[in-house]
């Protein structure tokens, strides 16, 4: 694998006060009303992956939104939407909006790819499943800061500092890329990308659809924009569904940092199973021993790149990221073989071009600095990273590490969202015991902050994402009665293995 591969696996990898009472009626809580014309529905750009599997056609529209809603009659933007109808009018209950996370991850194929991966025939009857681009992402408006493949700055999380002298270059790099954010900002566009305004447009999406209520679907990121959707609109919000929680209606410091709690409860299952198939791939005979492995190559990486340029930066991101789904646990342990023979890695290939992720990049970068503020002081990320670095071995001094947030141009246009606990009790919420990303401790936190309105299911697994990707029958089936039924569970539950 080359440096570059590494960095396009890992380059998106994130993602996650009252609001409404300071900002007017028209540009915050107050349900849209409904479109005097509905979009108009056509076959969707190319570049929407519908899998051969799904039958079901799949068809896009546009949606006008203002860029600005404390100006809802200046600029407007177009949000691009997808939609899988209902068949059985009979049984149609309204509309299933989904976003699967990031801030910047498409989401115009998100209906067809939930319905490769089994979505039950009860949800596609009782619902129009409608998929989006987020303002800024893809198709619509987009915005880009201008990454380029051989970019120092690579992926949303911050690379791993071995040592103190590694943060300060990092702030550098990161002071970098928050100055040329702004320069290539020319339209003003970047400080409008925040998740209150994204829970806007979905009430925008929802009357332009022309329904009174509209249900949600939400993944990790996503989990922190269905929580501020639905206390910015508790009346329009219908049955909500949050999955991987980051534990509010925001990504910050905090939030940010947790990463490194998730890979340090995750990673004994990889090791569990790479010690099973240690005679296949030579990792180590026990759990211990293939934490020490982890640890002995990310060091030796730290010291001396590999042939192709992989640092030991790079090696704990691709780590990182394959505990998200226990499938790529075999080509994360050939990774690992491969570096431990330094003779046998790849050389590296010279490259200069756009970064295919540089949109992503932007956008994660915009919505999760505007959302609240971040320390601009590079010595509280020394402090937190020194800190962690021995709290969380693994990846501690990756999360706590210093992001171009702390040099963004813009301060925060208001507080984030608050989650409200008044309103009806219409928030499922799923969480793994074991994620890499978004850890048990964030669903536990929005569980609290939605209080009655709420219900927290817990389920023994291990990865990022419990609806349809965990594989766990009891979660399963708790989420589908929900959205068809309405039937939420009366209390929290815990669901086993299986």
């Amino acid at each position: 694998m080359t440096q570059r591969r590494a960095m396009a696996l890992v380059g998106t990898l994130g993602l996650v006060g009252a609001l409404v009472s300071v900002i007017p009626a028209t540009a915050g809580g107050a349900p849209a009303g409904p479109a005097a014309v509905g979009p108009r529905w056509t076959a969707c750009p190319k570049d929407v992956v519908v899998p051969p599997t799904v039958q079901l056609p799949v068809q896009c529209a546009t949606v006008p939104v203002p860029l600005d809603y404390q100006n809802p009659d200046g600029t407007k933007i177009e949000l691009m939407v997808s939609r899988i109808a209902s068949t059985k009018p009979e049984k149609r209950r309204g509309v299933l909006m989904f976003n699967p996370g990031g801030p910047g991850g498409t989401g115009l194929d998100q209906p067809a790819f939930l319905v490769s991966k089994g979505l039950p025939a009860g949800v596609t009857d009782a619902y129009d499943l409608i998929g989006m681009d987020t303002r800024g992402v893809g198709h619509s408006s987009p915005v880009n800061c201008g990454f380029t493949a051989d970019d120092a700055y690579w992926a949303n999380i911050p690379p791993y500092a071995p040592d103190d002298a590694a943060v300060v270059r990092q702030a550098e790099i990161a002071e970098d890329v928050a100055e040329r954010c702004a320069a290539n900002d020319t339209e003003g566009r970047l400080r409008h990308l925040t998740t209150a305004n994204m829970a806007r447009d979905l009430d925008r999406i929802r009357a332009a659809l022309g329904e009174k209520t509209a249900s949600f679907y939400g993944a990790s990121y996503g989990s922190a924009l269905g929580a501020a959707y639905t206390s910015m609109f508790p009346a329009t919000t219908d049955r909500v569904v949050l999955d991987s929680i980051v534990g509010d209606t925001h990504l910050d410091q905090a939030g940010l940092r947790r990463f490194a709690l998730g890979m340090e409860q995750t990673f004994p299952d990889f090791a569990a199973w790479a010690a099973k198939r240690h005679e296949s791939y030579g990792l180590g005979r026990t759990p211990r021993q293939v934490r020490r492995t982890y640890l002995t190559l990310a060091e030796r990486l730290d010291e001396t790149p590999a042939a192709d340029g992989l640092t030991g930066a790079v090696f704990r991101q691709i780590t990182f990221g394959s505990l998200y789904n226990q499938i790529q646990y075999p080509s994360l342990a050939r990774i690992w073989q491969t570096y431990l023979n330094p003779g046998e890695a790849p050389r590296a290939k010279a490259a200069t071009a756009p970064n295919a992720q540089d949109n992503a990049l932007t956008v994660f970068l915009a919505v999760t600095c505007n959302d609240v503020a971040w320390p601009e002081d590079v010595d509280t990320y020394r402090r937190a990273v020194a800190r962690d670095r021995m709290r969380f071995p693994l990846f501690g001094a990756a999360s706590a590490n210093i992001t171009p947030c702390a040099f963004w141009t813009h301060e925060p246009a208001q507080p984030p969202v608050a989650v409200d606990d008044e309103g009806p009790r219409n928030v499922l919420i799923l969480q793994n015991r074991r994620d890499p990303v978004t850890p048990l401790a964030g669903g536990e936190l929005l569980r609290e902050k939605f209080g009655k309105r709420s219900r927290l299911v817990t389920v023994d697994g291990s990865g990022h994402g419990v609806y349809l990707l965990g594989g766990n029958a009891c979660a399963l089936n708790l989420a589908t009665s929900y959205l068809v039924d309405g039937t939420m569970p009366s209390g929290d539950r815990t669901c086993r293995r299986g």
